[in-house]
């Protein structure tokens, strides 16, 4: 685990998700960090994707629970979380429309909500874009959208599910650096992510996921440097990284 975290974010205890019987997380334990950006990495059909579904509340843990330390139970409702996904869902109206729809049902006045517009427009370097068709935006100006509107909304808690999968290095170090402001800015990053490179970039804390399951969570430092499992071993190294005996 992290060395003592100055504040925990969410504990999930024996959580497991199966789909029609099969599994594809089994039992894991974890502590998140309320602060800094943790990476959620692995191979491919690890289960990292239903990791971060699990922690948005997108699936239902078939069996074990998700604690949120703001409220001691399952319920996450009084933690604001965004979530961004690989291939976002651009509205067929303009890149200004998009954050002002994002934000529509939060009630905010009218000040408010042409402050949290501005800032979303100027963090993801969108100003001139702001009256462009959105779903004329190349793919990395689309993902920058895609941040936008998850941060107008002031998140608690932003999850990022491989959003630069299918960018160039350009549009990935765009996103890169939103992400990084953001955690400094008082926004907790949840990434999951195949590429190391980028962890070794932005962590603060790895979660290695293998097979369904954790098989560590640890500093990023320590895990680049020296990772406790075989398979995390083999993963950094290029080598298939096969299910340990448990």
């Amino acid at each position: 685990m992290p060395e003592k975290p100055t504040k925990i974010l969410a504990k999930l205890e024996r959580v497991a998700f199966s789909v029609a019987g099969a599994p594809l997380l089994a039992h894991v334990d974890l502590s998140l960090p309320a602060s800094g950006i943790t990476v959620i990495m692995g191979p491919n059909g690890a289960g990292k994707s239903t990791l971060l579904r699990l922690l948005a509340g997108l699936h239902t843990p078939t069996s074990g629970v998700i604690k949120w330390q703001n409220t001691g139970t399952a319920d996450a409702t009084s933690t604001r979380l965004a979530f961004v996904f690989q291939r976002p869902v651009i509205l067929r109206r303009t890149v200004e429309a998009n954050i002002r729809h994002a934000i529509a049902t939060l009630q905010l006045g009218k000040a408010e909500a042409a402050e949290r517009l501005e800032a979303a427009l100027k963090t993801c370097n969108l100003t001139k874009w702001r009256n462009a068709p959105a779903r004329r935006l190349s793919g990395g100006e689309q993902q920058r959208l895609a941040m936008a509107r998850a941060l107008a909304r002031h998140p608690d808690v932003l999850l990022l599910d491989e959003p630069t999968a299918s960018l160039d290095p350009t549009a990935t170090a765009a996103i890169e650096t939103i992400s990084r402001r953001s955690a400094q800015t008082g926004t907790k990053v949840i990434l999951v992510t195949h590429d190391a490179g980028q962890a070794r970039r932005l962590a603060n804390d790895v979660i290695f996921i293998n097979a369904g399951c954790a098989t560590e969570h640890t500093l990023a430092a320590k895990f680049f440097s020296k990772p406790d499992s075989a398979s995390a071993r083999n993963y950094l190294a290029g080598r298939l990284a096969l299910a340990e005996s448990r």
